[in-house]
């Protein structure tokens, strides 16, 4: 009686905390946008919170992307002519981001700080101005609104299709992309070179991200803060009659 003989897997560490903490609160946030966005009305204070979360979060991002753990780092993963044909001739072998889910990244992250920073500018024509509205004149925030509002009918193109490809790796390549980002870890099968698990950023580097998005949602905000400052008190001098 013949058997099937499986191929052994060994577990490995590939996202690291903070990675996986940007990933879930970035969808709250945005999800957050959308739903508010859609709605209207007194939401739009809660929608323009949700854009200054997504702004802080691309920064912390973009800069852990550079002094993150291994496979957080985007030259980890960046998607190449080389590994694209490699992929497609089943010749890659990685453990993070495949070529096509890079894309996928980098387009995301991409159309999100556009969205972002055209909603900075942008106004309902009602009660609601981005923070930075009183930089620009009205036509030119006119523009970048309509901008903003072209960008989001893209932008839930690029998540259903993200959403998709999650869906087809779990149910057809028996891949679950969505576990490791919760947990992790992911199994992976035990190959010649092994798979290299995450070495962990350095903590100089994870307080660096910080700050460089709590600056960011800071800037983005502070044209706003002055703008709604109370004016101050008129000191009014009076000559005495005598």
């Amino acid at each position: 009686m013949s058997t099937i003989k499986q191929t052994p897997t060994t577990r490995i560490h590939l996202w690291d905390l903070p990675l996986r903490i940007f990933h879930w609160s970035l969808v709250a946030a945005v999800t957050t946008a959308i739903i508010t966005a859609k709605i209207g009305g007194d939401w739009m204070e809660l929608h323009g919170k949700a854009g200054l979360a997504i702004i802080g979060l691309l920064a912390f991002r973009l800069t852990w992307g550079v002094v993150g753990s291994t496979h957080a780092r985007f030259l980890n993963f960046a998607p190449t002519p080389s590994r694209i044909r490699d992929y497609l001739k089943g010749k890659w072998q990685g453990v993070g981001h495949n070529p096509l889910g890079a894309l996928s990244v980098f387009a995301l992250l991409g159309l999100l700080a556009a969205q972002a920073l055209t909603g900075l500018f942008s106004n309902d024509d009602i009660a609601f101005n981005g923070p930075l509205f009183v930089l620009v004149d009205k036509d030119l925030s006119d523009r970048l609104t309509s901008w903003h509002h072209q960008l989001s009918n893209l932008l839930l193109i690029l998540i259903g299709l993200h959403v998709v490809a999650v869906f087809f790796y779990l149910l057809v390549k028996k891949n679950n992309l969505v576990k490791p980002m919760v947990t992790g870890w992911k199994e992976v099968k035990s190959a010649e070179p092994p798979a290299r698990p995450a070495t962990h950023g350095s903590f100089a580097g994870l307080l660096s991200s910080v700050v460089i998005a709590v600056l960011a949602v800071v800037g983005a905000n502070s044209a706003g803060l002055a703008d709604h400052a109370p004016a101050a008190a008129t000191v009014v001098k009076t000559t005495p009659a005598w």
